[in-house]
């Protein structure tokens, strides 16, 4: 039994008073694998001091000191990277080739990316005459990060903010702890500074809020739910920080007659049942066609009956559990929500599926008979669910994509690419995905309304963690 500890100012440290024990607990067995120390404020403000003491050292390093760093840091975790993986797995149930291919991979791939946007980033340019704009970091950042994708966001925050020059605390989900503890583990052995980087463990009202409030840290990047987002972007308010946030989605993927609808409609069903429904940009609200409305829910519900889920440690092409025994009974009260509303399931359903006793498993589930307005089709499910509503039109599918109160990203199926690419512009959405084309590194990441705000991702992740300053008279003399 692995006991896990903060790291700050250096070291790994057991906290000042504590909040008991966490037991971190594997999805698929049920079983305790590791307990965490939990903290309070009291931890939260050690880790912050020591940040805000080390910020002016670290931000006076040289691009070349901060890029070499880094490097070490890449080197270490490709070293770990199956260590890496295999902790995803344990900690939230992804499956051993997802966690491989995918998860894990975030890390190094960001790392990659964003040493490469540090390379060309314009960190000073000529203002005017005589001006000088430069861009610096913004000063000690608190990161929150979730579960669902955990390297994917520790290191999406991470990177950018040291290669900036900026010193952090990192508070990573309680329910996926264990990826943060090897980050924390490769970060130490790359050799940053003491307190550049902290890390501690605690949940977001004890260790979160105390963060979001702490009058020394100059910014808090959080990814999680928009409730928690708001309470973040409240609390910070009174110090006048930068809140920057990733949060919620209910992303709609359009369907014109026109595709090949097998084809489409297998990739959008597998596309959002991929790491079990659990990621924010998930194209959970597939928008049909009507005149191929009733051809798409027979395909959508054979595709669904025959994704196979099970255990995450085998190696396949299968879904795993959801990643908490809260996050399973949150899905299964969504899909009795739906029926009870009038929805029609297709396939799935409430429960486990057939065999399987233990685990936060859940059948993978697709409704049809779904209008807009109905809970199924407003409120983020975070499960393999998706919803199949009709529509009349070319601007009958627009207003109903934009019909949400979400707009993290957006999906487009057309043999049309002209029509693709106008429909592309009036989504409200941060990423718009036409046709099957996925997001790469360099682009950023983020969303309109109540899906956050800031980007992520590669140079805008930079801009980000840095601030204009602009010099006037430096190029005078």
């Amino acid at each position: 039994m692995k006991t896990l500890q903060h790291y700050i100012n250096g070291r790994f440290v057991s906290p000042v008073k504590g909040a008991g024990l966490f037991d971190v607990v594997n999805p698929a067995n049920e079983e305790v694998v590791a307990q965490i120390e939990m903290g309070t404020a009291d931890d939260a403000n050690l880790a912050v001091e020591a940040a805000a003491l080390a910020f002016e050292a670290y931000a006076a390093t040289t691009l070349d000191e901060r890029l070499a760093l880094m490097e070490k840091l890449l080197a270490v975790y490709e070293r770990r990277y199956g260590e890496m993986a295999e902790a995803i797995t344990t900690e939230m149930g992804a499956p051993k080739d997802f966690s491989f291919n995918s998860q894990a991979e975030c890390g190094s791939g960001h790392i990659k990316e964003t040493l490469k946007a540090a390379r060309e980033f314009d960190w000073e340019a000529k203002s005017g005459k005589r001006g000088s704009v430069v861009r610096e970091p913004v000063g000690v950042c608190a990161l929150i990060t979730p579960w669902n994708w955990p390297m994917n966001q520790v290191a999406a925050k991470v990177v950018p903010a040291l290669l900036s020059g900026c010193t952090v605390v990192l508070k990573p989900s309680e329910q996926s702890p264990l990826s943060a503890q090897i980050w924390a583990e490769c970060v130490h052995e790359a050799g940053y500074p003491a307190g550049v980087f902290n890390m501690v463990h605690g949940t977001g009202p004890a260790v979160g809020s105390a963060l979001s409030v702490h009058p020394d840290v100059d910014m808090v990047s959080f990814t999680g739910s928009t409730r928690a987002g708001i309470a973040v972007a409240k609390a910070a308010a009174d110090t006048v920080k930068r809140v920057a946030q990733e949060l919620g989605g209910k992303s709609p993927n359009i369907v014109f007659a026109d595709n090949d609808l097998e084809a489409v409609i297998k990739r959008g069903i597998l596309h959002c049942f991929s790491n079990t429904g659990q990621s924010c940009n998930a194209p959970t609200r597939m928008l049909v066609e009507a005149s191929v409305y009733d051809k798409a829910v027979e395909i959508a519900a054979r595709v669904a009956a025959n994704v196979k889920v099970g255990d995450p440690t085998q190696p396949g092409n299968h879904i795993g559990p959801l990643a908490s025994r809260i996050q399973f009974e949150r899905v299964q009260g969504h899909i009795q929500k739906g029926i009870a509303e009038g929805a029609r399931v297709v396939a799935g359903g409430p429960g486990r599926p057939d065999g399987i006793t233990k685990g936060f498993y859940v059948r993978p589930t697709v409704f049809a008979g779904v209008n807009n307005q109905m809970h199924v089709a407003r409120e983020e499910i975070f499960g393999p669910v998706i919803v199949l509503i009709p529509f009349k039109d070319y601007e009958d599918a627009i207003a109903i994509a934009n019909d949400t109160p979400y707009g993290l990203a957006a999906y487009v199926q057309t043999q049309d690419w002209a029509k693709a690419r106008r429909i592309a512009r009036r989504l409200r959405a941060g990423s718009v995905y036409l046709n099957g084309v996925g997001q790469e590194y360099p682009s950023p990441f983020g969303g309109f309304k109540q899906s956050g705000n800031g980007r992520e991702w590669g140079k805008y992740g930079l801009l980000d963690f840095t601030e204009f300053k602009v010099i006037n008279g430096f190029y005078e003399a």
